[in-house]
């Protein structure tokens, strides 16, 4: 992304300085890209179903003791051995073949 403008300004530039500009638009690119990688190293990777412990859910259909809860958005089986009505806020502590192990947010 870097590059490009590097590419255009290069069009406008007298001869012998255009092959400067593009040598150090490849520098910033190559700068941009090293930066990236390094910044993704960083975050930790999260994602399917591991992800949702520790995320707070609504309950949908109550869970006395098997239930449904959305989190973002989506609808997940759910299991809350203390039992939650709809509406109630939980949390979820666990997750096992696609069902979530949940509690009651306020605790």
């Amino acid at each position: 992304m870097v590059l490009i403008p590097f590419v255009l300004v290069s069009f406008f530039v007298p001869s012998p300085w255009n092959v400067v500009v593009l040598i150090c638009g490849i520098v910033a690119e190559i700068g941009e890209i090293l930066w990236g990688r390094r910044l993704a190293k960083k975050l930790p990777v999260k994602t399917g179903s591991e992800a949702m412990v520790g995320r707070h859910a609504k309950v949908v259909e109550t869970c006395r003791p098997d239930g449904r809860v959305r989190i973002r958005g989506e609808l997940w089986e759910a299991s809350c051995l203390d039992g939650a009505d709809v509406g109630d806020d939980v949390t979820v502590v666990a997750e096992g073949d696609l069902r979530l192990q949940v509690v009651h947010a306020a605790r």
